[in-house]
């Protein structure tokens, strides 16, 4: 699972939201090609001929130099990114408390591909669950299907989404979230009336 790249450019010299100018090689979604997915907010992992992985991205100490990989460890691509250092890639789930959740949630039927895992105890739970689950990514597709600047904004500040992922059918993916336009993740709670 490589990183996924954003639809439109940042502002890394000011408030590092996003503009409404498209990242290079991400026109297609524009151009009304794709499906529209909710991206989850949980934890990435991959089921593989039966065995479950966990994503784990490699970062540089304060040396410069790329921390050691975990036992089992495989890259998801072939070196780190250049502008942010990490590297992402996939762990086997074991047997130790920091992958409890992993084994505690049931997986035995999911079949070979990605998920998020997302419930109690997984990123603050922002969906409020009452059960962990897994979510296949690309499967959760979007009724509204914005496809401009300002209605991808409009879109995101009203729904309970982290955002969206666009699957172009060759495979390529784009992204956007909330917090690229500046709204909170997880939204405030409404209050009941």
């Amino acid at each position: 699972m490589r990183k996924i790249p954003s639809l439109f450019k940042r502002n890394y010299d000011g408030d590092r939201l996003v503009r409404d100018e498209v990242v290079e090689g991400s026109e297609w979604v524009l151009n009304g090609e794709g499906l529209a997915t909710v991206k989850w907010d949980g934890t990435a992992c991959m089921m593989r001929d039966g065995v479950l992985f966990k994503r784990f991205d490699r970062k540089r100490n304060k040396r410069g130099e790329m921390k050691p990989a975990p036992k089992g460890w495989e890259p998801c691509e072939a070196e780190p990114n250049e502008h942010t250092g990490h590297w992402p890639g996939w762990v086997p789930i074991g047997g130790g408390d920091e992958d409890r959740w992993f084994r505690e949630t049931p997986h035995s039927g999911l079949l070979d591909g990605t998920y998020e895992l997302t419930g109690p105890k997984i990123q603050g739970n922002p969906y409020e669950r009452s059960v962990r689950s897994f979510k296949r990514h690309g499967f959760a597709e979007l009724h509204k299907d914005p496809r401009t600047y300002e209605d991808i904004r409009k879109f995101l500040d009203r729904c309970h989404i982290e955002g969206i992922v666009w699957h172009h059918p060759d495979g390529r993916m784009v992204k956007i979230k909330r917090k690229d336009f500046g709204f909170t993740w997880p939204p405030p709670k409404r209050e009941e009336t």
